[in-house]
């Protein structure tokens, strides 16, 4: 289906949709607020970057008051996802072309079509937070600042030893399944064959499977109090939730039913209604999860792993911050990196900000606290 047959998105007043063919062979879909009128951007640019399941729809709270302060604020559906057209969706397609190094020249080709030289500030949320981390570390001459969220950035593989980290890495995932009762890591399974599948054709139907997975990841799920872990072992790993580190006999469907929410939950739950949860739902029910789930491939890869650690070393040397929900067990999920960012990683780290009543999904569930933290980084610059 043609972007121009799909129906309108339902987006706040000031906030457009819009395609943008990029130099890396995107037709990238954008939502922007702060346009201006002429060929020549002349406000700042700032950049919001979603993660998964998500699309750039997930920055609707924040675009009209960040572009109301003076910015250029553009989120775009990032390469196999929304509306975006032109990466590889197919299982046994070149799935290695989404990664890391990739998607930042993604995000460098966006900025040019958008008619900037550089970004003000660069955000990314969940698998969007190591791509911006990345842009700023690769970059630093685009990217003047970042803010990463929800996932901590531990800094490149180390040349040295990166061979053997991915080896020990790899093995303690398998031996997740030799537990009682045996486990599955989430991004080994998202790397696997039947990942897509199992979510989009979810026997309980596929917005109902969204329903619970951003439920269970959020704050409004009780039980979600995260604390550190103490290294990267399979008993430490299967200390995590069922949605990081799953049942072995259940798939990602299977394994969040259980947390369904009620129908007296759904109707309190403000940060996602239905209609704004049928956003998510339309959009990925037309397209499925494979051109996201494509990342997970590329994160879980040695081939990969060795490509990063090229930049060993290195650090993030642009200003930036961490924001994360304080109920968000992704703060902790690889041990130590949330310590590594702030000590090593980022050497101009101006604050790490946990905001209460807030899970995974924090620039949702607590927006007009994300924004005001964002404005507070953005005025600090």
């Amino acid at each position: 289906m043609t972007h121009a047959a799909l129906p309108p998105l339902p987006l706040p007043l000031g906030i457009r949709s819009r395609q943008i063919p990029i130099a890396t062979g995107l037709d990238m879909h954008v939502l922007e607020a702060g346009h201006d009128t002429t060929t020549t951007p002349s406000k700042p640019l700032v950049l919001l970057l979603h993660g998964f399941p998500e699309l750039a729809f997930s920055w609707r709270h924040q675009m009209n008051d960040l572009a109301r302060a003076g910015f250029h604020v553009v989120a775009p559906d990032q390469r196999g996802y929304g509306r975006t057209h032109g990466g590889d969706d197919r299982l046994d397609g070149d799935w290695r072309a989404s990664h890391m190094l990739q998607l930042v020249d993604d995000v460098l080709a966006l900025v040019k079509a958008l008619g900037h030289t550089h970004v003000h500030a660069l955000i990314g949320h969940d698998f969007g937070s190591p791509v911006a981390a990345w842009c700023a570390l690769t970059r630093p001459d685009v990217f003047q600042s970042v803010v990463m969220m929800s996932a901590p950035f531990a800094g490149p593989p180390n040349a040295d030893v990166c061979e053997q980290v991915h080896a020990h890495l790899t093995a303690e995932v398998h031996a997740l399944a030799d537990l009682n009762p045996p486990r599955q890591h989430y991004q080994w399974y998202y790397s696997g064959p039947h990942a897509n599948e199992d979510m989009w054709r979810a026997p309980q139907g596929l917005h109902d499977f969204m329903r619970a997975y951003y439920h269970v990841k959020s704050a409004d799920w009780k039980a979600n109090q995260p604390y550190r872990l103490q290294s990267w072992q399979a008993d430490q790993l299967a200390e995590l939730p069922h949605y990081y580190v799953m049942p072995l006999d259940k798939n990602m469907a299977q394994a969040v039913a259980e947390f369904m929410p009620s129908s007296e939950e759904i109707a309190l739950c403000q940060w996602l209604p239905e209609k704004d949860l049928a956003v998510y739902s339309a959009e990925y029910g037309r397209r499925g999860y494979q051109g996201g789930l494509q990342w997970y491939r590329c994160g879980t890869d040695k081939q990969e792993y060795m490509r990063l650690a090229q930049f060993s070393g290195q650090t993030i040397r642009v200003p930036s911050a961490f924001i994360a929900g304080a109920s968000d067990w992704g703060i902790y999920q690889v041990p130590g990196a949330f310590e590594k960012m702030q000590t090593g990683a980022c050497t101009d780290m101006r604050f790490c900000d946990l905001i209460p009543d807030a899970g995974h999904w924090v620039q949702q569930e607590q927006a007009q606290r994300v924004t005001a933290r964002l404005l507070d980084f953005l005025n600090q610059l």
